[in-house]
Order: structure tokens, then sequence, then C-alpha cells
């Protein structure tokens, strides 16, 4: 229907999560026709950082050097470490300005039916930093899902293996959240985690 290389654009734009035909055909057009300036620096932005962006030799978030600057800073407690699915945790974490620690990135979790095992998520480098590192307690923070919740026990073992400290992050009612409009399943994870006050 388009010029090849319009449909190759658009191709491309899907490869983007929840950019589906229509959403890829508005983006196309909408750089083709009104951004052109935005559409080459958009362009050489993806092809330097597809070139260049890495994982962090340490904690395997993507960095464009060898060491990222969390692991990198000299102001990070290095006995707290902070285990997460993705780079985007990391980055939602960051931001809330409550965590002190060091990361471990996963880049995804257990899902033994997807061929999804230990190695592939990087077990046996965090097990690695369990025995070389001053780790004194290591949170978890893998997403509340079935595969979410194996990986935090999987995780779990390992690290009481070597006497560290294993602590999850809350899941539950959300600040602000309303109790009739929260999901069955949430609200008993929330009552079955209540804490004393």
């Amino acid at each position: 229907m388009f010029s090849p290389l319009i449909d190759q654009l658009i191709t491309s734009l899907r490869v983007l999560p929840g950019v589906g035909p229509k959403s890829a055909t508005r983006m196309a057009f909408h750089l083709l026709e009104r951004n052109r300036e935005g559409a080459q620096a958009l362009s050489q932005a993806l092809a330097e950082a597809s070139a260049q962006v890495k994982r962090c030799e340490q904690c395997r978030t993507l960095t464009e050097q060898p060491c990222c600057a969390i692991c990198a800073s000299s102001k990070r407690d290095r006995q707290l470490m902070c285990v997460v699915e993705s780079p985007a945790d990391v980055v939602a974490i960051e931001q809330s300005g409550t965590f002190s620690g060091v990361y471990f990135v996963l880049h995804g979790k257990l899902s033994p039916i997807d061929g999804v095992g230990p190695r592939e998520i990087g077990i046996d480098q965090l097990e690695e930093r369990f025995q070389a590192e001053p780790i004194s307690e290591v949170i978890i923070a893998t997403n509340p899902t079935v595969e979410g919740e194996a990986t935090a026990h999987y995780i779990a073992e390992r690290a009481k293996k070597n006497a560290i400290k294993v602590t999850r992050i809350a899941h539950g009612v959300p600040l602000g959240g309303e109790l009739e409009y929260i999901d069955g399943g949430t609200l008993a994870h929330a009552i079955s985690s209540r804490r004393e006050i």
C-alpha cells in the first residue's frame, strides 16, 4: 500500500511495545511530514545507543561505560543489594530516592516453559557477587507474578546459602488507593503481608 521505505519504517516502529499498525503508521507519517529533523535525531540516537550501550560489568544495567554510574559511585552502600528484573526497574527505584545500595539486573525472570533458566538471567554472576562482595542484605524486587515469585524464591535460597539476609519489597494496596477498586489477588496479598503498626 505504501512505498517500500515507508512500509519499512512502519514495520520498524512496530517493534516498540504497545505500538500496533495504526500507531506505527501515525508515527511514521508524523516524522516524515512534520518533523524530519526529529526523525534524523531519532535515527542517530538509536544507531549510537544500539552500537554503544552494553550491560554494566557489575550490575548488568544498561550503560555505555564498562561500569555504570551507580556501581562506580563511592557513596553507595555496598552491603545492600536490590535485585530487579529490568533496567527500567532500576530507574523507577532511583526516582523514588529511597534506596542507597547497589543493584543486580536479571533481564528477565525464571520461566522454564519459555526456556529461561537460572543461567539465562545471570544467577551464576549474582552468586559470584554474593561470595565476593560484603553484601549483608538482598532486597528482592521482582514483579508479583508467578514467575517473579518463583525467581524471588530461587534467589532467596541462593542468598541464604551465603548467610545473607533476604527481604522482599511489599506488594499490595497503593497509597491513595481505595479498597473497593483493588482486585482480589492484590487485596489477598496485602492482607497476608500485613505488618504491625
